[in-house]
């Protein structure tokens, strides 16, 4: 629902309260409403609020955020949750990334524009996540019942992962290979979790619960890290 300009996402629940949240990392607003409301009065619920709402959204554009990548000698970057400071090596043979003693060296040439190089860190952060995410959804099929034939991955904006239910997908965020392991895991599970319940009622909290006990904290540790600048 599109209220002033604002993109809001409503879930209709069995409670007898609407209950309002302006969710990090990016301000996203969602409001759960009672079964019976209508759409007027969510809206008129929402313009009540408006003033909050643009003081959390401001609030989360003003979070720190990792400055824009050059990547050069000196800089930090991260694999799953561990910080690696970068070496540039220009040379004219076999390019790429490995990490030694600690240090991430990076082979590149030395025409290579930044854009190649950040390509280059991405299909590398890809590689990681898939040795990790297959192993991962096939570990929680077994516990939850349920699998998804087909995932993939990408760079999103706002969404550490999604997921189409009727074509049993889920795509996963490509930044998720630059935090802890549990954080990937988690996400999976919450995907998972969402081919037996779509929404977030309080049934997919108990399925959370029920799974993966303590997921509320992983979600707080995910969304506390430093968001990446696109």
């Amino acid at each position: 629902m599109i209220i002033n300009d604002l993109e809001v996402e409503i879930l209709r629940k069995n409670n007898k309260n609407m209950h309002l949240y302006v969710l990090p990392p990016n301000g996203a607003v969602r409001v759960s409403a009672p079964l019976q409301s209508n759409d007027e009065t969510i809206r008129l619920f929402v313009l009540t609020k408006m003033g909050w709402i643009k003081n959390q959204i401001e609030k989360y554009k003003n979070q720190i955020r990792q400055s824009g990548r050059e990547y050069v000698t000196g800089e930090s970057h991260y694999l799953w949750g561990r910080r690696y400071r970068l070496k540039v090596i220009e040379s004219s043979k076999t390019k790429g990334l490995t990490i030694q003693s600690g240090t991430l060296i990076f082979v590149v040439g030395n025409r290579t524009t930044q854009k190649r190089r950040e390509a280059i860190f991405n299909e590398w952060y890809r590689k990681a996540l898939k040795t990790k995410i297959p192993s991962l959804i096939d570990l929680w099929h077994q516990r939850i019942g349920v699998c998804a034939p087909s995932w993939k991955v990408k760079n999103m904006r706002t969404k550490w992962g999604t997921c189409n239910v009727p074509e049993r997908r889920i795509w996963l965020n490509l930044q998720l290979a630059k935090k802890p392991v549990e954080c990937l895991e988690y996400i999976i599970v919450h995907e998972l979790c969402h081919f037996i319940q779509k929404n977030h009622s309080p049934a997919f909290s108990g399925l959370m619960d029920k799974y993966l006990p303590g997921w509320q904290a992983t979600r707080k540790q995910l969304n506390d890290f430093i968001m990446d600048a696109f």
